[in-house]
């Protein structure tokens, strides 16, 4: 099976004036599958956000290449760029503020779908129909952010990212927020979701509990850098780094 995502020593060098410059990614390589949900795990500080803000190409690479569909989209822009945001969509911690406040979660959802030509009353449908698929009613669709609860705002959030029909989602610690029963729920929505539209998932959390029972695979980060992977129970039962024996000590 070829890999939908394929990333090649991907670095990241913040530079600043008067400083010592600091590498957040440093040469990072992982392959993803179709229909594979694989996780990131690490401390904060470890990378694993601005692997995920490069991967999305909200900011660029120092160094690397970026493989979708065996296609290097590291320096894409204009058209084809476009097309790329709507093939990988993130999901972010805070569900509130990754929506308008001024604008109802129908809209927020009805605006990505416009933008793919549908017409106002078409997008009503499509977002009212994802409203549903991810476990919302059509009264949703007129409620604002600041009026749901974080669990129904990020089901919200799923929505709105899938209304572009994504090869891949990034879940940019999607479940950290959310109190541990809602948390179950939004892993038992994704799970679903994936089975549906063959959706790959990367999941960044620092869950373990939720890693090993919803990744395929796990890669460990550590400064930057990727110090193991492996299977969950491999890497969570029979850590073999230092550095995942003491993220596995730490929770138990």
């Amino acid at each position: 099976m070829k890999p939908v995502l394929e990333i090649k020593n991907l670095t990241k060098t913040f530079v600043t004036e008067g400083k010592s410059d600091f590498t957040a990614v440093d040469h990072v390589s992982f392959q993803l599958y179709p229909g594979e949900t694989l996780g990131i795990v690490g401390e904060s500080g470890s990378g694993k956000s601005t692997l995920a803000r490069i991967i999305s190409r909200l900011i660029d690479a120092t160094e690397g290449s970026i493989f979708l569909d065996e296609q290097d989209v590291t320096e894409i822009k204009g058209k084809k760029l476009r097309t790329y945001y709507k093939d990988i969509q993130m999901v972010f911690q805070s569900p509130v503020t990754s929506f308008d406040p001024r604008r109802t979660l129908g809209d927020g959802i009805g605006e990505s779908l416009r933008n793919q030509g549908l017409s106002k009353k078409e997008a009503k449908k499509e977002a009212l129909y994802l409203l549903q698929q991810c476990g919302l009613s059509s009264e949703f669709y007129e409620r604002y952010p600041h009026e749901v609860s974080g669990g129904q705002c990020q089901r919200a959030a799923v929505a709105r990212a899938l209304a572009v029909k994504p090869q891949i989602v990034i879940c940019d610690e999607a479940t950290s927020a959310l109190d541990v029963t809602v948390q179950q729920q939004m892993i038992e929505l994704l799970r679903e979701l994936k089975k549906e539209r063959n959706l790959a998932y990367l999941f960044i959390c620092h869950n373990l509990a939720l890693v090993q029972m919803f990744c395929d695979r796990v890669l460990v980060m550590k400064d930057g850098k990727i110090v193991e992977e492996g299977t969950p129970d491999e890497v969570i039962m029979y850590p073999k780094d230092e550095y995942t024996k003491m993220l596995v000590k730490s929770v138990l």
